[in-house]
């Protein structure tokens, strides 16, 4: 994840006309959704630019993407996407023809094959103790068994062969207790160095025999000034690291085992007093890179571990590993950001004050500063070398830069989407043009690749909504008092209606300034029609949680209660309007949180005004008043559900056989939590049946009072849960039944089943109308079912209309990275093997052991959302549609109607028919009223 966050605007649009139908075509897929591929923030590059045709590079991300490019277009050709729990800690490139990969903290090696991405061979590593995961590709031009990469991971240090992944032998280094940092091997000789340190001032260095793993010597020095952070090899013998204090610099020599220290005052090489110093990872022959006093130092190695210094350039630069341009020369890439511009130097590693080639490219400075940097060589039809760099911006898009140019750009920030909400596209109104906006979201469109607009008011019943994705945002990274912006969520601060027209719509992004709970908050407010960010506020205060409160001022501003990590509440907008709504509402607000950590529920209100040394009108202490503690030795935490805020339930009676009514339980303050006995908390065959178990709660967040418990003994996580209206759905393993399940559970409120007398209604002696609260005890009843699934779950939603008339449908994202619709009569829990004829016509479905999987129920069709990790809804214009988008790795938008399209015309409806019938009718009308005033005439003249 990026250092700060942006707010990418406009980036989807999304279209769905006034002609629906319930599925899709073979020849509408692509028409009425769309489906974005993406590879996340590249961390490593290796290209492939030798053979003609053939100019690729392949990259390594942070979302574990391993993808080959096209250099000339950016176009994908082959992806793998190995999951979050398969962490990519290195690749490289063996025999010329196979890209390696090593992941899983080095425990699982990987061949693909370099044109078309195949799985070549797979070898699975393991080791005794966590350790450093290194991966060493000898250079060398066999292609035989004998070729052999060397993986340290997990303690352990094995030899693999390049042709068919068999590990030819295995060290455990475990014994050696070295925190291995470097593999090194002197060019032609057999034997391989093994380097580190033990303990805090003992640096080491292991023999080992590349032919048979045998260790041949084991040597050991002690460094009195010990050592600090990472460490650089900067060349077969030699590596560099910090000492203790951080102010000075260690050239370790270990020729043939024989270990030698020199040690290098900071200050006294830079000629400036130092601070504390950090050795930037680069592979460098004969130099290597520290950043101090915001500055980045370069220095070379020198004979016997002298140190001597070359140049100190700006912090704003990114600087690429060594590439061979000969065969004794080097040449690296030196990235510096100024402004709009970014100048690519190319420098010969023995030459470094001159410069190779050195070309300046103006940039969009919303993609912030350079991350990373890869370079390239390849021969100039003059014979000479020319260079292409690969470049990794702040907001994680990629760009290849060739002769001062971009070729092409890569929007990739999308791959790691934090938060996402909706927006309405404009009317018509004075300063507001509908084409102006439209034509700002083309730019964005233009800008991101996404999607091509067309003509947007080619029909005015078409509905459009659009995206606002928050992956990024330059001013707070460049805010003075913010270090380590993070994005946390974004939200709706300002929707204008009618009366307040001359406004934008505005949404809230909020960040923290670091990686603690405790790290002050930032704000951005973000101008959704023009994409243009209106104010950036630096907050006092950290940032716990935000609670988006249901009231508005008279700019449609929505009041916000941020909560800060000492439990204090401050109220947003800091305006006096804002103040009094909030003040009138102040008794009726209350929040909870879970530690799931400690197994504690706590439930809180506001207490009065902040008492601190500094008065603040909009600042609140909170009062504690109730606490849920579940017995840590017999149940975690692991799930919790909630209903949305913003979702709309159309009657809270439902009908049931035989003309009954009952009466949903619908509370915007239940909470649904899962909690597991302690051994099933990990994963799945962590425990046997008899030591899991899974406990579900419906409580209630302002009194603390639970409302329903259930058991599934033999049960264990992960459990995904969605809360709509007065039912939820939850999904976790039977290990009894070795299967997955699903589970509902609906909650009725029993306290109205009086209002079916039909003369209380008619003397309104009914209580349909009379208040409801927390504190009066409920008389709830509750149904539930439970039924085998097929399918392990990443995610669940529910499908969302505007007026919640239509049929819901459970949106389920699957291990298979599809969305499958599930229909949720289907968990229904009052279904029976042999419904009633009533029960029939009311449409209870018979009841099955398993839920259906229908091919035609994957809304993804046979796409994947790669990576998926949130599944987003929200109501169309139309009661009968929902818009439905999905991001993980890749994005994908599509519309439903679950119920059809009660409310409008079909897609294939003869609108050429429907006239010619009205010109007929309005004809025959004519004809009509023409012959019967005839008629009317002949009979007076009788």
């Amino acid at each position: 994840m990026a250092v700060a966050f942006r707010v990418l605007l406009v980036s989807i649009v999304l279209i769905s006309s006034a002609s629906l139908i319930s599925s899709l075509y073979e020849d509408q897929v692509g028409l009425m959704d769309w489906h974005q591929q993406y590879i996340g923030k590249v961390k490593q590059a290796v290209f492939q630019t030798q053979k003609a045709g053939r100019k690729r590079v392949v990259v390594a991300t942070e979302e574990n993407v391993i993808a080959s490019l096209d250099l000339r277009r950016g176009d994908i050709f082959w992806r793998h996407v190995l999951g979050t729990n398969d962490v990519i800690d290195e690749i490289g490139v063996a025999l010329g023809k196979y890209v390696v990969s090593l992941s899983s903290s080095g425990s699982i090696l990987r061949a693909w094959n370099f044109p078309e991405g195949q799985l070549v061979w797979e070898s699975f590593l393991p080791g005794s103790q966590p350790s450093k995961s290194l991966l060493y590709i000898p250079p060398s031009s066999k292609v035989d068994k004998d070729h052999v990469m060397l993986v340290l991971g997990n303690s352990c240090l094995h030899a693999v062969s390049s042709i068919d992944g068999e590990v030819l032998w295995k060290r455990d280094l475990e014994a050696e207790r070295v925190k291995v940092q470097a593999i090194a091997q002197p060019f032609g000789s057999n034997i391989i160095y093994v380097v580190g340190f033990s303990g805090s001032s003992k640096f080491d260095v292991i023999q080992i025999d590349i032919k048979n793993g045998e260790l041949l010597k084991h040597n050991t020095a002690s460094f009195p000034g010990g050592f600090y952070g990472e460490a650089s090899l900067v060349s077969s013998d030699t590596l560099v690291t910090l000492d203790s204090s951080r102010r000075g610099l260690v050239s370790i020599n270990f020729l043939d085992g024989e270990i030698s220290f020199k040690s290098t005052d900071i200050s006294d090489l830079t000629g400036t007093t130092s601070e504390e110093a950090v050795i930037l990872p680069s592979k460098l022959s004969g130099k290597f890179v520290f950043r101090i006093n915001s500055q980045v130092v370069f220095v070379r190695v020198a004979e016997e571990g002298k140190l001597e210094f070359i140049e100190k350039v700006g912090n704003d630069v990114a600087v690429s590993d060594a590439i061979s341009v000969s065969e004794d020369q080097q040449a690296f890439g030196l990235v510096e950001h100024s402004g709009h511009t970014i100048q690519l130097s190319v420098k010969l590693a023995r030459e470094f004050r001159s410069d190779v080639m050195k070309d300046s490219t103006e940039v969009d400075l919303q993609k912030g500063l350079v991350h990373k940097v890869f370079v390239n060589s390849y021969i100039r039809t003059d014979r000479s070398y020319g260079f292409r760099a690969l470049v990794v911006m702040e907001d994680h898009s990629l760009m290849l830069i060739q002769q001062g140019a971009i070729v092409w750009s890569r929007e990739d920030g999308l791959a790691s989407v934090l938060d996402v909400t909706t927006s309405e596209l404009p009317v018509e109104k004075d300063g507001v043009s509908v084409a102006k906006v439209e034509h700002s979201l083309f730019e964005w469109l233009k800008i991101l690749r996404l999607v091509k607009i067309g003509s947007l008011l080619s029909d005015l019943l078409n509905h459009i909504k659009y995206l606002l994705l928050v992956a990024y945002m330059k001013s707070l990274r460049e805010s003075e008092t913010c270090e380590h912006p993070r994005g946390l969520n974004v939200y709706q601060w300002q929707v204008p209606h009618h009366h307040a027209l001359d406004e934008n719509p505005s949404v809230l992004v909020v960040g923290r300034c670091g990686n603690g709970l405790d790290a002050p908050g930032v704000f951005s407010l973000v101008d959704t029609y023009l994409g243009s960010e209106v104010s950036t506020l630096g907050l006092s205060h950290s940032v716990a949680r935000v609670i988006q409160l249901p009231f508005t001022d008279s700019t449609e501003q929505r009041l916000h209660l941020i909560l800060d990590s000492g439990k204090k509440a401050h109220l947003y907008p800091k305006t006096a309007e804002s103040l009094d709504i909030f003040q009138q509402e102040f008794q009726n607000i209350y929040w909870y949180s879970v530690e799931a950590d400690s197994g504690v529920i706590r439930g809180y209100a506001l207490k009065s005004s902040c008492i601190s040394e500094v008065y603040d009108d909009f600042c609140f202490d909170s009062r504690h008043i109730w606490t849920i503690v579940f017995p840590i030795e017999s149940e975690k935490i692991i799930s919790t559900a909630t209903r949305a805020s913003n979702e709309v339930v159309h009657t809270q009676a439902k009908i049931i056989a035989d003309q009954d009514v009952m009466y949903k339980y619908i509370s915007n303050n239940l909470v649904f939590v899962a909690t597991v006995a302690p051994k099933a908390a990990g994963p799945i065959g962590s425990a046997t049946p008899e030591e899991s178990g899974l406990v579900v709660y419906l409580i209630d967040s302002i009194t603390g009072r639970i409302l329903h418990r259930m058991n599934h003994y033999g049960a264990q996580g992960p459990v995904q849960a969605v809360m709509s209206e007065n039912w939820v759905v939850y999904h976790y393993f039977n290990l009894r039944a070795h299967r997955y399940e699903m589970s509902v559970i609906e909650i009725y409120d029993q306290s109205r089943a009086d209002n079916k007398n039909v003369w209380k209604l008619v003397l309104g002696k009914h209580n349909l109308t009379s208040p409801v609260s927390s504190y009066s005890r409920p008389e709830i009843v509750t149904k539930s079912q439970s039924y085998f699934f097929t399918h392990s779950v990443k995610t669940i939603a529910v499908t969302s209309t505007a007026k919640g008339i239509t049929s819901k449908q459970l949106l389920i994202g699957t291990i298979g990275d599809q969305i499958l619709a599930l229909d949720k009569r289907y968990l229904d829990p009052r279904r029976s093997v042999n419904p009633t004829q009533a029960e029939k016509e009311e449409g209870i479905i018979p009841l099955t052991d398993a839920l259906p999987i229908i091919p035609q129920s994957y809304v993804t069709h046979a796409l994947k959302v790669e990576g998926i990790r949130g599944i987003i809804t929200a109501p169309a214009k139309l009661e009968s549609t929902t818009h439905v988008f999905a991001y993980g790795v890749d994005l994908f938008y599509t519309r439903m109607a679950p119920s059809k399209t009660f409310d409008s015309l079909t897609e294939d409806f003869s609108y050429a028919l429907l006239l010619l019938t009205i010109i007929v009718l309005v004809g025959a009308i004519f004809a009509t009223w023409i012959l019967s005033e005839r008629k009317e005439l002949q009979d007076k003249w009788r």
